[in-house]
């Protein structure tokens, strides 16, 4: 990423608050564009639900995985010592 001086910093500041862009945002007016809003924020709650959801699963799958590497070590220690 370009580094930018502090000199072109204080034009872009400059600039933006002589245009003022915030004032020109608005969010949706008719119906129809309320619900597409509102519908995309639904989206969103529902896919990062999806995902909490696969990562516990993932975290569940982890878990097993390591007790069974600590089970197999234990058995392999156990077969070093009768061999011995």
């Amino acid at each position: 990423m370009q580094k930018r001086s502090k000199e072109f910093k204080q034009m872009q500041r400059e600039r933006i608050n002589r245009i003022k862009p915030w004032l020109k945002s608005t969010g949706p007016k008719t119906l129809e564009g309320k619900e597409i809003s509102k519908m995309n924020a639904l989206n969103i709650d529902l896919n990062l639900h999806a995902l909490i959801k696969e990562y516990k699963q993932l975290m569940i799958e982890k878990e097993k995985i390591h007790d069974m590497i600590i089970s197999s070590k234990d058995l392999i220690l156990k077969v070093q010592d009768l061999s011995l």
